[in-house]
């Protein structure tokens, strides 16, 4: 599954079909990436809308030693990501994140590609909110 999600990526970014910064979105999309600043504010205005999905994109060993409050782990690495990705709400709006911004860019540009019509990408992922001591899950 992992294999046929970095196909569709690979597919995505021949087509142009990138993250802000690269080709265009869809008219309606909003696809961005934003700092910490802006993810912990996004947070806040959306604290208890059940439109709003925070996801953490590491392991579930990762995602267990510490994540964002209220963030429901989506492991990449999984067999079943793509599957679980799919099943998402398209019409949702998402904020993602992972340990940096490898992993949480490639899937941005793989929800561009399946037509969700508002994600955020947490630009310095999990490693930079732990660097100046955001709390924590555990």
């Amino acid at each position: 599954m992992r294999a046929a999600l970095g196909l569709l990526i690979t597919a995505l970014v021949l087509s142009g079909a990138c993250a802000k910064g690269g080709g265009p979105e869809s008219p309606g999309q909003v696809i961005e990436d934003i700092s910490l600043e802006e993810a912990f504010a996004l947070m806040e205005d959306n604290r208890g809308s059940d439109n709003f999905t925070i996801i953490d994109l590491r392991s579930t060993e990762e995602y267990a030693s510490g994540h964002i409050d209220e963030a429901t782990n989506l492991d990449y690495s999984s067999s079943d990501f793509s599957e679980a990705l799919d099943e998402l709400d398209r019409e949702g709006v998402y904020l993602i994140y992972s340990h940096d911004d490898d992993v949480s860019g490639q899937v941005l540009d793989a929800m561009v590609g399946l037509g969700f019509t508002e994600v955020y990408n947490m630009l310095g992922g999990m490693e930079h909110w732990e660097e100046i001591g955001l709390p924590q899950v555990k």
